[in-house]
């Protein structure tokens, strides 16, 4: 966000959209360890419920290995082939130039963002939470500091928001290692400890991998919907990164939410307090509706605002408030999806939500953007995403009735033994 609200100041609309563009096509490269990320969660939260401690390092020090791997593997990757990915979208040509520049740092520095996430993963999974988000706010104030530094003081242009983003990580990401490796009494980073569990990282894969295809289908997702966008023009792309950083802000609520519940859930299956995993969901139930009251309200009355934020173009303006006025009508009803996501996760069953996200966008979003498109412009993708969004939720809330999720636990649990 930072990067997008000073480069759409001080470089101009342009600018801004390449780093709109980019944001899609690097969530499709990073979705793989994402998903395998969450695997990995999911096992760490369990077997520390259940005190298994030593396997919970094992986990972490497989998984931390992988990411590396993945991580260097992803930065040589999109290197290479920044600029084929973003003239398949059709991005505009006067924003491709600033768009491939901005990528090709951007993406270099993936295994600095990998690792960072691998620790805070897992430290979500033990459900510490606090010590994550220090490391994360480090990271975004210096984000900050050096975007102000590299963009106006020493003219870097849209090259130097990606270097003040890869650098901010990684400074952030050996914080969040020596914190690990000096001070946490379950893990370690040290090359003693540091090895590959193969039958540990088979059960983050194996439930993890449903979740990566998901992603990874929900990216590329978004790149057929960017392709919609990008008919439209500059304008429409301007606004459709600017309101969609927006709304990220406020999703991050709600997946927060969702991954909080995760651990909590995978914790007490492991300690056989399914009474607890219940109470969870109804006190993030409640959470949801508090925050899709705010959220839905502060866009009424000061959508346009909000936008403005980025950019002074009266077009990009009025397209992206419609953009947020349309998401956040639906607020509710996502939060309600991602905490029974959040749920069937935390219980290790991948598969399910995996499915309805495939659904939802392939056979509903993406058919239905193009269509409504064409009879209602840039609103009528907006309201494909918010009915997508509102069929997934009554398919996963069918199924989390069923409670076949609560077979799906990796170990026994306490009350069983």
């Amino acid at each position: 966000m930072a990067d997008s609200i000073i480069v759409g100041r001080f470089i101009g609309k342009e600018a801004l959209a390449a780093v709109s563009a980019s944001f899609f096509i690097y969530y499709f490269l990073i979705s793989l360890v994402i998903g395998i990320g969450s695997g990995t969660t999911v096992v760490v939260s369990q077997y520390f419920g259940a005190r298994e401690y030593k396997k919970v390092q094992q986990a972490f020090s497989s998984f931390f290995i992988f990411m590396l791997i993945a991580g260097i593997f992803l930065s040589i990757a999109g290197i290479i082939f920044a600029e084929e990915v973003f003239r398949f979208t059709n991005t505009p040509p006067e924003v491709l130039p600033d768009a491939v520049r901005y990528f090709r740092i951007y993406i270099g520095g993936t295994f600095l963002f990998v690792t960072f996430n691998s620790v805070i993963s897992i430290l979500r999974g033990m459900g510490e939470s606090f010590r994550p988000m220090i490391f994360i706010l480090i990271s975004a104030i210096l984000n900050i500091a050096l975007d102000l530094l590299f963009i106006l003081g020493f003219g870097c242009g849209i090259e130097g928001a990606a270097r003040a983003t890869i650098l901010a990580q990684g400074i952030a990401m050996c914080i969040s290692l020596a914190y690990v490796n000096n001070t946490h009494p379950l893990l370690s980073i040290k090359k003693e400890d540091m090895t590959f569990h193969f039958e540990l990282f088979y059960k983050s894969l194996k439930i993890g991998l449903p979740t990566s295809v998901q992603q990874c289908a929900i990216a590329i997702g978004l790149i057929a919907l960017l392709r919609i966008v990008n008919d439209f023009g500059t304008d429409t792309l301007t606004a459709y990164g600017a309101a969609g950083k927006i709304d990220t802000i406020f999703t991050q609520a709600i997946l927060t939410l969702s991954g909080a519940l995760a651990a909590f859930t995978g914790q007490n299956i492991g300690a056989g307090r399914m009474d607890r995993v219940k109470n969870g969901v109804r006190c993030s139930m409640a959470v949801n509706l508090v925050l899709g009251i705010c959220v839905f309200g502060s866009v009424y009355f000061w959508g346009d605002k909000m936008i403005s934020v980025f950019t002074t173009d009266p077009n990009v303006i009025q397209i992206g408030r419609d953009y947020l006025f349309v998401l956040e009508a639906f607020f509710v009803v996502h939060g309600a999806l991602n905490i029974f996501n959040g749920v069937l996760r935390g219980a290790g069953d991948t598969f399910v939500p995996m499915l309805v996200s495939l659904l939802s966008l392939w056979l509903i979003r993406i058919p239905l953007a193009s269509w409504l498109s064409n009879y209602y412009g840039t609103n009528g993708i907006w309201w494909s995403i918010g009915i997508s969004i509102g069929i997934g939720c009554i398919i996963i809330y069918i199924y989390y009735k069923t409670g076949h999720w609560k077979k799906k636990a990796i170990i026994k649990m306490q009350s069983e033994k």
